[in-house]
């Protein structure tokens, strides 16, 4: 496999492009606006420029990745002589359910077609196509090309094949793929987050601390750890023989604790002013580019670092 075709060159599709070429394929971009597919190679260009000011290392010249992102001035003309398909459309069903209709007769039986949807299952754009066996969901986490982790999610009706080669093919590139066994709303990663957000935000609305103290609660506590590992090996290795005595020794409480959290709230517009407020004495809203712009060194250094150390 040497080329691959994206549709869509918004945030995510742009940084997919990086991905790909710097793992040595050959990108074709497609973007119903052509003036968003053609701003992509200078995305590639830039976002080499900062790894190379941060002295990451790069497989190659950085101009070599970049010579190989190119525009495609038509969907016909992306799908030519590709391997593979990564679609990262606008999140809207009607522009998806289009899009694939026009793929199932476009883009070669053989090649797997992959969404970067981070909420709509596969099954519910692809069911009405001759070829919905090789469709299948592979969300990554924005943007892609700074943070590996990507969430395969087939449809009832995609192949084993086909998940297969999406999941081979996310290694090729330095993505770390998980593979959920069904479809489920939200998927893993939105599904984990928003149980932390939805206690988040209670903890502030219920007035036990303010957003800062939960973003350091974080940040200086359990994100320190959950930046090499997981929850389940954090907990094994809290306890000296590992989790089955850490189980024993908290589950009741943690039991407790669920029990009070079965309590989903919505976000008020008062409650959701409250946080933003206090996030604008941090970061006023003219500043947020640049603080994009930091978060982005920031993570591709942790993910240099890590992928030194582990």
């Amino acid at each position: 496999m040497t080329r691959v075709a994206l549709i869509g060159a918004g945030v995510v599709g742009s940084s997919w492009s990086l991905v790909f070429a710097r793992a040595g394929f050959e990108v074709a971009i497609y973007d119903a606006d052509p003036a968003a597919a053609a701003r992509v190679p200078d995305f590639v260009r830039a976002a080499l420029a900062d790894f190379e000011k941060q002295g990451l290392s790069l497989p190659e010249a950085a101009e070599a990745i970049a010579a190989r992102v190119r525009p495609a001035s038509s969907l016909e003309e992306a799908l030519v002589g590709v391997d593979y398909v990564q679609e990262s459309v606008p999140e809207r069903l009607p522009i998806k359910i289009d899009l694939y209709r026009r793929l199932d007769t476009l883009a070669g039986p053989e090649l797997v077609l992959g969404s970067s949807t981070s909420g709509l299952p596969a099954s519910a754009f692809t069911a009405e196509m001759a070829t919905r066996s090789r469709c299948l969901v592979v969300h990554p986490i924005n943007p892609p090309h700074l943070i590996p982790l990507v969430e395969i999610v087939p449809a009832p009706w995609t192949d084993a094949d086909a998940v297969g080669r999406a999941k081979a093919l996310m290694r090729s590139v330095g993505q770390s793929p998980i593979q959920l066994r069904r479809e489920i709303n939200g998927f893993v990663v939105n599904r984990l987050q928003g149980a932390l957000l939805g206690e988040a935000f209670r903890l502030v609305e219920d007035g036990i601390v303010d957003a800062g103290e939960v973003d350091r609660a974080i940040s200086d506590g359990l994100g320190l750890r959950w930046a090499f590992m997981g929850p389940f090996q954090t907990i094994d290795l809290n306890a000296r023989t590992g989790i089955a005595e850490y189980c024993r020794n908290l589950g009741q409480m943690y039991y407790g604790l669920a029990k009070e959290l079965a309590d989903p709230r919505p976000w008020p517009a008062e409650l959701v002013s409250r946080i933003e407020t206090s996030l604008r004495k941090e970061t006023p809203a003219g500043d947020i580019p640049s603080r994009q712009g930091w978060r982005d060194d920031f993570l591709a250094k942790l993910v240099d670092f890590k992928r030194r150390q582990l």
